[in-house]
């Protein structure tokens, strides 16, 4: 027995199969793709990097991107800003005569401003007032509830995983997605008034009436939205010191006093933050609502952004000027709120 196990030791050992056997040329050729890249990439840079030194090689870096910018961002918004001035339904800018101010006179032309059938661009003013009460009405909902679910979820609730990505799950969905589907529940023969009738009531025309239909985009906008702004504040809120609230506890403060007075005011700068963005995104509502109801019934639903792309691009003649006039005056809406807002924030951090 002893000799067969000496024989055995000493029997040639045959290499088996393996993992590393079968990628060991995979990763060598790797490693040589890589080293070649590393070769080119070197032979363009350094000569560049040469002529231009290696604080300017941050710049060449950036190119790209500013490229893009300028091209996508930067030279739409000049282009818009001429076409502002400019009339007539041609599209290439040699081809428009400049009129001036013409397009801004059409669309302040009123003889009460608070009438839009006094106005020269009634559509124009029916939309900017549909667009105040929208924004009104969406980002006071989104702030509030937002701030109330994220409230919620700062507990030690049970299943507190689970509701976090609850509320952020609209977030995910495309607006187009989320009108479609919310459509599909509130049309005349849709899912809500089967349940209705279901139950022995009559059927409700949520998308046939200006007052329902009005309602239904500021549900499902806050709907779509208020998951983004609950996880913001959620962090605001996660950011604000225990200790706080246990010097609160043991001063008998209850828990309205120390949310009036810990939570809300720590919790200011996200806030401040969260009321730009949704104010912002509320201005611009375009596609949720152009999915949803089309504008309607009428002009019931019809907003600034898709008054502009109506004028400028959806009618038989394209009115170019006056869809750029009519967003210099939204962009204008925005840099004023905006500036009003960074005046607030300032002055509330300076008391």
């Amino acid at each position: 027995m002893a000799s067969t196990a000496r024989a055995s030791d000493r029997r040639p050992h045959r290499p088996g199969f393996s993992l590393r056997t079968l990628f060991s040329p995979i990763t060598w050729l790797l490693g040589q793709l890589y080293q070649v890249i590393i070769n080119v990439v070197d032979f363009l840079m350094h000569p560049l990097q040469n002529a231009v030194g290696v604080r300017g090689m941050a710049y060449i870096f950036v190119l790209p991107n500013l490229l893009i910018f300028a091209i996508f961002i930067l030279l739409p918004m000049l282009l818009n800003f001429y076409y502002a001035f400019t009339g007539g339904t041609n599209l290439f800018p040699e081809q428009r005569p400049y009129v001036g101010l013409e397009n801004l006179n059409t669309l302040f032309t009123c003889g009460n401003f608070l009438d839009p059938n006094t106005c020269r661009a009634d559509i124009f003013w029916r939309a900017m007032m549909n667009t105040g009460g929208y924004v009104v009405a969406q980002v006071a909902l989104t702030i509030l509830l937002s701030l109330i679910s994220a409230l919620a979820l700062n507990k030690g609730m049970i299943g507190r995983g689970f509701f976090r990505s609850a509320f952020f799950y609209p977030v995910l969905l495309s607006p187009v997605v989320v009108a479609l589907i919310w459509k599909w529940i509130l049309q005349q023969d849709g899912l809500l008034n089967a349940l209705i009738v279901g139950l022995g009531g009559d059927r409700q025309p949520f998308l046939l009436t200006a007052q329902w239909a009005q309602a239904w985009v500021v549900v499902i906008s806050v709907w779509a939205q208020m998951g983004f702004y609950t996880l913001i504040l959620l962090a605001g809120l996660q950011a604000i010191p225990g200790e706080l609230y246990e010097a609160a506890s043991i001063d008998g403060a209850n828990p309205w006093q120390s949310f009036r007075s810990i939570t809300l005011p720590m919790l200011m700068p996200t806030m401040f933050v969260v009321v730009v963005l949704s104010l912002i995104r509320a201005v611009q509502i375009f596609d949720q609502v152009f999915a949803f109801t089309g504008g309607g019934p009428g002009t019931a639903t019809t907003y600034m952004v898709q008054y502009i792309y109506t004028i400028g691009f959806a009618n038989q003649q394209n009115q170019y000027g006056l869809a750029s006039a009519a967003s210099l005056v939204m962009a204008f809406i925005l840099l004023l709120l905006t500036a009003v807002q960074l005046w607030l924030g300032r002055r509330s951090e300076a008391t």
